[in-house]
């Protein structure tokens, strides 16, 4: 992806610099712009910019995910008795944009910004197998859902080109940031049966032990089954590549 990325950078910048006497961009200040990577990973994300000066502009995007498979999940729930997940969300971000070369949303820029997302967990089933003298080996779905919330803070690096005859396309390319914040939320898992006091106490320490990297938890059970509370550090990373207007 980084190579990807420079090498787009370096292509851009020749064919921006060709262009040069053509730039009358402080007259068209809005740019509106779709993030094409983010299609991959089922990420829609829609952004607009407004120029303020030459060094200075602000955006603002919204993404959604349609609910569905986790892409790459298998990198974040290592466990095989955990499947059938899918998730979906929304999120927002805020992202006053300092632009170092030509200005006016042309070229190289930092961004710091603000990250809202929101996550809607679906159809997480916990293959439970009871240890219970009474049902030995005994295999209990456990039916989770929830929500999660997070609030982020970060910095970007990007660069910008205005493209075209009248400069009325825009290419933006977002060669890193990187954001924290906090997590919370809640995730409740509902039992097929009720459980006896043993599968409980099994049952959390089952939960407890799970590879879950991506959140610090806390587990509590009782007969219909349990219930997972997150409150944990959040961290996350963007690069990728946009294409809008300019008008």
């Amino acid at each position: 992806m980084n190579k990807l990325l420079l090498s787009t950078a370096l292509i851009c910048s020749f064919f921006a610099k060709s262009q040069e006497n053509n730039l009358d961009a402080d007259k068209k200040r809005n740019l509106v712009k779709m993030n094409l990577t983010g299609v991959v990973f089922r990420n829609f994300q829609f952004a607009y910019e407004r120029t303020i000066s030459k060094r200075f502009g602000v955006q603002v995007s919204y993404g959604f995910i349609p609910t569905g498979q986790v892409p790459l999940v298998d990198q974040y729930i290592k466990d095989d008795d955990i499947n059938d997940i899918k998730i979906g969300g929304n999120n927002f971000t805020l992202e006053p944009r300092i632009y170092l070369g030509r200005g006016y949303g042309h070229g190289f820029y930092l961004a710091p910004y603000y990250r809202y997302s929101h996550f809607n967990i679906d159809n997480l089933t916990y293959n439970y197998r009871s240890e219970d003298p009474a049902t030995p080996g005994q295999k209990i779905p456990i039916a989770f859902s929830g929500k999660t919330n997070s609030n982020s803070v970060g910095l970007m690096i990007g660069a910008q080109w205005l493209l075209g005859k009248k400069d009325n396309w825009v290419l933006d390319v977002w060669f890193i940031g990187g954001h924290y914040g906090g997590a919370t939320g809640t995730i409740t898992g509902k039992s097929g049966r009720p459980l006896t006091a043993f599968e409980q106490d099994q049952l959390k320490k089952d939960i407890e032990d799970l590879d879950i990297t991506l959140f610090d938890y806390k587990v509590t059970t009782d007969q219909n089954g349990a219930k997972i509370d997150l409150d944990s550090g959040w961290l996350g990373v963007r690069s990728g590549i946009s294409f809008g207007y300019r008008f």
